[in-house]
């Protein structure tokens, strides 16, 4: 007999509903721990540096010019919500022990949170002002549309981005970053008169 035959439909016994809201708390403080690992643009670009090639501590901190131990807590930080994974230890110079990490793609299905899209902009803006004005192709565009439109819209952006994020990386290609804001164009709204 299944466990649901038990009792009537729609009525729960006390430990089951102990047990779902034990499991809404809990899934709510894994979401909650989750944006706060990612609140930081620093481990946002962390997981940018290792999401092609497996990175040390010490390669980590070097390319982002901070100090290895504030950028060990952030690593760490990252690994314990699984948005880093450790990769087999390997020795470095003097055989010395190191632990690579590479970035597990988990923060791309990651649920939006108050403030994501500021951190995803402040990111933006420290990893553009690293390359050259020429390389960086850049477009804007002002629509007006209603409610459909817009869903419309996102829909079909989201769509191309999840196909070529869905896609083998190629060894031999180039890395880019894809950034891309749709927002209500608030200084074209009719000025009350």
């Amino acid at each position: 007999m299944e466990p649901d035959a038990l009792h009537e439909p729609g009525s729960e016994t006390s430990s089951e509903a102990s047990s779902e809201t034990s499991s809404e708390t809990s899934s709510e403080a894994e979401r909650d721990a989750d944006a706060r690992a990612l609140a930081s643009t620093l481990r946002l670009r962390i997981l940018r540096l290792c999401l092609d090639e497996p990175l040390t501590n010490r390669e980590i901190a070097v390319r982002l010019e901070k100090n290895p131990a504030t950028v060990l807590h952030h690593v760490r930080t990252l690994v314990e919500r699984g948005f880093l994974r450790a990769e087999p230890v390997r020795r470095g110079a003097r055989g010395s022990r190191e632990v690579p990490y590479r970035a597990t793609g988990r923060s791309w299905t990651s649920p939006s949170f108050p403030g994501k899209s500021r951190i995803l902009i402040d990111t933006f803006l420290e990893e553009v002002a690293l390359v050259e004005p020429d390389g960086v192709d850049a477009t804007r565009l002002g629509l007006r549309l209603d409610d459909a439109g817009l869903d419309e819209l996102r829909g079909r952006l989201h769509a191309v981005l999840q196909d070529f994020a869905a896609r083998a990386p190629d060894p031999d290609g180039t890395p880019y970053s894809v950034f891309l804001a749709v927002h209500e164009d608030v200084s074209r709204r009719p000025q009350a008169g």
